[in-house]
């Protein structure tokens, strides 16, 4: 099996800080950017699994490369260069502590919600009479505040004001970047074939401007379906085909994993590990319309160190 980038202890030219996320590692440059590796570790109920995803990092990136690119006429964001598969390399932002997710269909957190006899999600009211996976009449904002550690919480647009985590006019600009990427997202997937189906978005500020940052429209951050047969499942009560790291959080809970309190993570077995590294590349195949190549695994480490090393002596 391929090799898959679990950690990573970098040291590039100007660094003063690391930060170690859940999937990435950011290394802040004394130049004022940000060096960002997109690990092969995957995460699912707010935990990171013992085992990586063999190029998940390198889909990661290409595919939010591709979005960020193609969204940047509708807000600035953060990237500067790709100096290789698995990093990209931005502006350094103030995070504003708020992620920003939109939903068209009722699927995942909000089906669950649903299913629980809720009717009201973060100030949002949900038609009666939707079964999972319905689309929406119109698509919903759904915040959640950012948590630098654990779950992140539920919130609504009243209380985000309230608390003052984003002042008024900056949260209302938020919203309506997040309903035109999604806009963007929705009309790209459907060119491939895809639905679509519930994202989130991440801002900072800088010099007074928002600023869309991390990644975009990946199966990490987004849920897609198969436009192809999608009304005749629902006609039928079938789960949907989707392409998103969905049935991996099906999988911990069917072996006993929800991430809750005395439960114990379940170890992947490599067979498991390969279909999820296939559909991952499935996905970037089909989104970006190319052929995924796999870069190099045999040195992950001194590759990335080298691509940007190499990157960072030409500015």
């Amino acid at each position: 099996m391929s090799q898959a980038i679990i950690e990573s202890k970098f040291h590039f030219k100007g660094q003063t800080k690391e930060y170690n996320g859940k999937v990435r590692d950011v290394y802040t440059l004394d130049n004022g950017l940000l060096v960002m590796v997109a690990s092969d570790r995957i995460s699912a109920f707010d935990h990171v699994l013992p085992k990586g995803i063999p190029f998940k990092g390198q889909v990661l990136n290409q595919v939010a490369t591709m979005f960020l690119k193609a969204t940047e006429d509708i807000v600035p964001n953060w990237l500067v260069a790709t100096p290789d598969p698995s990093v990209a390399v931005g502006i350094a932002c103030e995070p504003i502590r708020v992620e920003m997710v939109i939903r068209g269909y009722m699927s995942g957190h909000a089906a669950r919600e649903y299913k629980a006899g809720k009717r009201i999600l973060c100030g949002v009211e949900m038609p009666e009479g939707m079964k999972e996976n319905d689309k929406f009449p119109e698509p919903i904002i759904t915040p959640a505040t950012k948590a630098e550690e654990g779950h992140d919480e539920d919130i609504s647009r009243e209380e985000i004001i309230k608390q003052g985590i984003v002042p008024e006019d900056i949260y209302i600009q938020l919203e309506e970047y997040t309903r035109a990427l999604f806009q963007r997202g929705t009309e790209m997937a459907a060119k491939q074939g895809l639905i679509l189906v519930d994202t989130k978005y991440e801002f900072g500020m800088k010099d007074g401007k928002v600023i869309l940052i991390d990644e975009i429209h990946t199966p990490d951050s987004s849920r897609y379906f198969y436009k192809e047969g999608y009304e005749e499942r629902q006609a039928n009560g079938e789960q949907q085909k989707q392409l998103s790291k969905e049935f991996v959080r099906q999988w911990l809970i069917e072996n006993g994993f929800q991430g809750l309190e005395g439960q114990k993570m379940p170890e992947m077995p490599d067979d498991f590990v390969k279909v999820v590294s296939d559909r991952y590349i499935e996905l970037y195949e089909i989104i970006s319309g190319n052929k995924f190549q796999k870069s190099d695994t045999s040195d992950i480490t001194n590759r990335i160190q080298t691509n940007v090393d190499a990157y960072l002596k030409t500015i």
